[in-house]
């Protein structure tokens, strides 16, 4: 089933400007919720930049350990580093 885009601006709008739930998208606009779902999922989320980690520094080191020692265990590791 194809959807004229001025629906799907509309679905975008309600959910993103008005904040309307999914469920109150659908029941006023007559249409199924999971459509609803479909069109919002269709828009890309907002990309966040990934947040360092503690384990950045070490996780060359850890590579390493793991490719020589592939069975060695977590705590093992976590000793090591």
């Amino acid at each position: 089933m194809t959807m004229s885009a001025d629906l799907e601006a509309e679905i975008r709008r309600l959910h993103n400007a008005e904040h309307w739930p999914v469920g109150t998208i659908a029941r006023q606009l007559s249409i199924h919720g999971d459509v609803v779902r479909r069109v919002l999922q269709l828009t890309a989320p907002p990309t966040t930049p990934r947040r360092a980690s503690i384990v950045d520094d070490y996780t060359p080191f850890i590579a390493e350990l793991l490719q020589r020692w592939p069975t060695l265990r977590a705590t093992r590791v976590f000793d090591m580093v």
